[in-house]
């Protein structure tokens, strides 16, 4: 990095949070501080709901994710779009209405203390793991990048973070969304072109998606009905649609944006922006990945991605035969870049040779299996080393051919994606354990200061859990899949608690309550036997909650505490 980068890197990361501190301090009140007195416009509840669920971990490891596998990851994001339509139409009147702080003070109006804590506590295991991770992905770049110690890294991201949120609330964590995504978007378009111009001269747009689908990266959709495989279109669909109304419907990290809004009308039309941009969205950070993919197709690139793991295999015995792989890398990427330029060549003569093509997949496919050897090496080196380097690939080709300026600007770029994530994480999490947990239980008349006060006590709290889980998180696979790992194990529970909710009047306290807990317990040993997808736990898990419910319910002679919603709201 050079002295252009730090100063456009440190720049825009202090100026988001100074600007965060200043413009939001001095709250007087709870409905203030957890939803800055409902003066939000849409416009900024979607961007604000956008930069939410784009973590850092969303432009570390997509573009990875599409190096490796192509844009199939897509599919991931078919159902989200329906779970917006359900949540406008059903969950935000609803809320709003009864004027909540949080989505699972609901809970007890419908049914009991037990169910509201119960789907209060699953919420904060897996926020306070995901937002963890969501600080430790920028913390793995730059203790890479600068070779500082990765835990300290975690602490200082997380203490950037603590600042802006404990000062200033929802109102802080909106206003700075709205700086954040803009930084976040003109960082990748500048990319993308930016690629684009490093491409051979004879090699078009058109051309280069004419490699990149010769190597299947282009394939966005799979029909296939394996349960065993990860990204289908019918996974994405089901899986995803009841992932994304749990998360947009549920989680109160997304909640809380939209429960900001100045009206219903304009929550609803925020998520409706969300439900129009984000698989465009998402769909262009892989076609990134995708051109990476082609740019590394006249470029060199690393035996592995992961420079951490090159040293320890350059400080054992195997080093030699480590560089053996290396050099028989640059013999076949010498003749992948020849074929690739011959292949592009005879396309635009309107001609697609087969020999050329096959050639050029057979060199691929002998990259691939060079790199698999070089995983086996590190793995024989060191057993508990992370093989998996998708979360490198961008890294890597940042950091080598991005011109002076721009290496600052994506850095900013997935820090401010961490910071915002992470800063809706927090807020979420103090929001309810204040709410949820503190003031539900706590004895006596305490005034708004003290809770505004708690609010701020419990966001530096949790802030200090997230930097832990980071300290001590590990890669798996990768990043991104890690975290809708995580939210996929308990999405689904706390979903069916509230499918049950709005929908079955039927459902009473005590059928809902244990029904939650068996099937939470049943998720989480079918996520440890592994059978299925992660995507299909959303189902299984919100499925399991409402039938096991109605089975309890059918069978107890007492009957429900609470059958129907409040009075004037109905689903």
């Amino acid at each position: 990095m050079q002295l252009l980068d730090w100063i456009v890197l440190s720049f825009t990361l202090i100026f988001i949070v100074v600007y965060g501190v200043i413009k939001t301090r001095g709250s007087k009140n709870v409905e203030e501080y957890i939803l800055g007195n409902n003066q939000t416009p849409w416009w900024t509840v979607g961007l604000s709901v956008m930069a939410t669920q784009a973590s850092a971990i969303t432009f570390l490891s997509t573009p990875g994710q599409a190096y490796h596998d192509g844009l199939g990851f897509v599919q991931f994001y078919f159902g989200l779009p329906l779970a917006m339509l359900v949540i406008c139409i059903t969950f935000i009147p609803i809320y709003h209405r009864l004027k909540v702080f949080t989505a699972y003070e609901f809970l007890e109006q419908r049914f009991d203390v037990k169910t509201r804590t119960l789907a209060s506590l699953l919420f904060m295991v897996q926020r306070g793991l995901g937002t963890g991770f969501t600080i430790l992905a920028p913390a793995i770049i730059l203790s890479s990048l600068l070779g500082w110690n990765l835990t300290l890294m975690n602490v200082i991201i997380g203490i950037m973070v603590i600042i802006y949120t404990v000062s200033g609330g929802t109102r802080a964590v909106n206003v700075t969304h709205t700086q954040q995504t803009f930084v976040i978007f003109a960082g990748l378009i500048i990319t993308f072109f930016i690629i684009l111009y490093a491409l051979p001269e004879e090699l078009s747009f058109d051309n280069a998606l004419h490699i990149a689908g010769a190597n299947d990266k282009l394939n966005a959709l799979d029909f296939s009905f394996d349960p065993e495989k990860r990204y289908t279109i019918w996974s994405g669909l089901a899986g995803g649609f009841f992932l994304a109304l749990a998360y947009f419907g549920t989680d109160q990290s997304q909640v809380q944006r939209y429960l900001s809004g100045k009206s219903i009308r304009e929550s609803q039309m925020g998520l409706i922006m969300n439900a129009l941009l984000k698989i465009p969205m998402q769909f262009f950070i892989l076609l990134i990945g995708v051109m990476v993919f082609v740019f590394f197709q006249f470029h060199e690139a690393p035996l592995h991605f992961n420079p951490n793991n090159t040293k320890i295999v350059a400080n054992s015995q195997y080093k030699r035969d480590y560089q053996q792989l290396e050099n028989e890398l640059k013999t076949v990427e010498q003749e992948k870049e020849e074929i690739s330029m011959l292949y592009v060549n005879q396309l635009y003569q309107d001609y697609d040779n087969k020999e050329l093509h096959n050639r050029m997949v057979a060199l691929n496919n002998q990259e691939k299996d060079l790199r698999e050897q070089a995983r086996e090496l590190i793995t024989t080196v060191d057993a508990k080393a992370e093989v998996n380097d998708k979360d490198y690939v961008f890294l890597y080709f940042i950091l080598h051919y991005l011109p002076r300026g721009m290496i600052g600007l994506l850095l900013a770029v997935i820090i401010s994606a961490a910071m915002s994530s992470s800063a809706s994480g927090l807020n979420a999490l103090a929001s309810t354990t204040a709410i949820d947990l503190y003031r539900r239980n706590i004895k006596g008349e305490k005034s708004e200061k003290h809770y505004v006060n708690a609010t701020r006590l419990f966001t530096l709290l949790w802030g200090a859990v997230a930097i832990l889980f980071a300290c001590v998180g590990t890669m798996f696979e990768n990043l991104i899949q890690l975290v809708n790992i995580i939210g996929s194990i308990f999405y689904g529970t706390v979903l069916g608690i509230f499918l049950a909710a709005f929908y079955l009047k039927y459902i009473g306290a005590r059928a809902i309550f244990w029904s939650a807990l068996v099937s939470q317990a049943t998720v989480i040993y079918i996520w440890y036997i592994d059978i299925v997808s992660f995507l299909w736990l959303n189902i299984i898990g919100a499925v399991l909650t409402v039938l096991l419910a109605f089975l309890i319910q059918l069978f107890n002679k007492k009957p429900p505490l609470q059958t129907e919603l409040p009075e004037n709201i109905t689903a």
